[in-house]
């Protein structure tokens, strides 16, 4: 079987050439590009005598696809698949693989360091600092006795929760299914409307799909108090991002954790979130750590 990675995913030289040798040990050939490249022509070259291919979050659609005529599976080291076009592969029975789990512990920390950034004002008062500036009478506010509301109960989901409960939080949830594992944290599932009414932070942990595309709504973003925050490292196109905009403008939400946007970064010059108020804004890291991508890879080739 050719067994292609058609970029480095983080694995190292050295372990790429071990890889290398004890797959062709067994009678399998493994080729790692040491470099990401995106556009189609470059992957189609890479893929197309492949049988299994390796990918983590570049797109690969059915112009892709089409031009692999031997691929049997996808081995995705990522852990959301919208960027796969997953009707394609089941009608050509093309196996596709995530690598979930490998980012739970980076995520959910990073959601956690997100929601203190936005009551602490931390990244804003570095800036003030170095620019010569003192706290000015500012009152941060702490995490300590907060409801916060976690839409999505997967992996990524209680793990958050767990987090704000050692830090003294009241946690709530709602979520598509409902897991016993949660109810017995003492975590109320509540309706989506509730949980967004009575919030002073909302943390967004599901994954983006037709159903929860623009889920957290300009409506429901309306109905939460003027004093909430919402904390988004789930997927950009999972929340109006306009509507987000106009409330953070209008005074209606104190502020905003973003790590997804509705493309990668870069972002353009004109983009909506630039020009907001107290809206921390971070280029999708949540799931770059060093502990991460070594999980990644075990799962990457455990699934080889």
């Amino acid at each position: 079987m050719k067994i292609v990675a058609v970029e480095p995913i983080g694995i190292s030289e050295e372990r790429a050439a071990n890889i290398t040798s004890e797959l062709a040990a067994k009678g399998h050939e493994f080729v790692c590009y040491r470099d990401r490249k995106e556009d189609a022509a470059t992957l189609i070259e890479r893929m197309k005598e492949a049988e299994e291919v390796i990918v983590s979050n570049i797109k690969i659609g059915s112009d892709i696809l089409s031009q692999c005529p031997k691929l049997k599976k996808l081995n995705v080291a990522f852990t959301g698949l919208d960027h796969i076009d997953l009707a394609y592969c089941r009608e050509h029975g093309i196996e596709v693989v995530n690598a979930s789990g490998y980012a739970t512990e980076g995520v959910a920390e990073l959601a956690i360091g997100l929601m203190l950034d936005v009551y602490r004002r931390i990244t804003a008062l570095d800036a003030k600092v170095h620019n010569g500036g003192t706290r000015d009478n500012f009152l941060g506010r702490e995490l300590r006795g907060k409801r916060v509301g976690i839409v999505g109960t997967g992996a990524i989901g209680r793990r958050t929760a767990q987090l704000l409960q050692c830090f003294g939080c009241e946690v709530v949830a709602w979520s598509r299914t409902q897991y016993d594992e949660v109810k017995a944290q003492g975590i109320a599932y509540l309706p989506l409307e509730e949980l967004m009414k009575t919030s002073d932070i909302i943390s967004l942990h599901v994954p983006l799909t037709a159903e929860t595309h623009h889920l957290i709504s300009r409506e429901l973003l309306e109905m939460c108090k003027p004093t909430a925050i919402l904390i988004n490292t789930a997927r950009g196109n999972v929340v109006d991002i306009d509507a987000l905009a106009d409330l953070l403008c209008q005074g209606k939400l104190a502020g905003a954790g973003i790590d997804v946007f509705e493309k990668e970064p870069p972002l353009p010059a004109d983009h909506t979130l630039l020009r907001v108020p107290n809206c921390v804004l971070v280029p999708h890291v949540g799931y770059a750590t060093r502990e991460a991508f070594d999980d990644r890879i075990d799962i990457v080739l455990s699934h080889i």
